[in-house]
């Protein structure tokens, strides 16, 4: 993989999305992360919302975002693994028009180099609706900067070479 030099840097706008129970805008850590490693990117960060673990306030919020014409990508955090009160997955899959089954695919296989068999807890996903990409990522920042470190951000940057999402985008809504 390589950057083409000739391009220019296109800034994109994005939604953080934190599902949990428990944390809020102060002791949200990965979410802040997130926050952080996109606006060192050169991207937008134009919202970033906390929702409790509960498929149908997730859907809601992923579904609002996903009309919005503002917004380029949606990237949650938290509820992709398997407790009961874990629904994230549940709650994206039925909006997604495509699957990127490598996302995840792609993503357990780095986190093993870290998290070993652990890994395999993990149900990160990701897809396109409505013209806008979704990534869901486990909760932990760890597992969040793995993701952005290692598939979002070259895939977020049109100058990836040989190809990225970026250049995509305008092509998404076709029918």
């Amino acid at each position: 993989m390589s950057m083409d030099s000739e391009k220019h840097f296109i800034p994109l706008n994005i939604a953080i999305l934190v599902v949990s129970d428990t944390r809020t805008e102060q002791d949200d850590v990965s979410g802040k992360a997130l926050v952080e490693l996109a606006t060192l990117a050169g991207h937008s960060v134009i919202e970033r919302k906390i929702v409790p673990d509960n498929i149908y306030q997730i859907r809601a919020a992923v579904s609002n975002w996903v009309v919005d014409d503002d917004v380029n990508i949606i990237i949650s955090t938290g509820g992709t693994g398997v407790t009961g009160r874990d629904g994230t997955p549940e709650a994206v899959l039925p909006l997604l028009d495509k699957v990127l089954d490598g996302f995840g695919e792609t993503f357990r296989m780095l986190s093993y180099q870290d998290i070993k068999t652990s890994t395999i807890q993990s149900r990160a996903i990701a897809g396109v609706a409505n013209g806008t990409y979704i990534f869901c990522l486990p909760g932990s920042s760890g597992a969040c900067r793995t993701a952005w470190d290692s598939l979002i951000k070259d895939q977020l940057d049109h100058r990836t070479r040989p190809c990225n999402l970026v250049q995509l985008m305008p092509r998404l809504k076709e029918r």
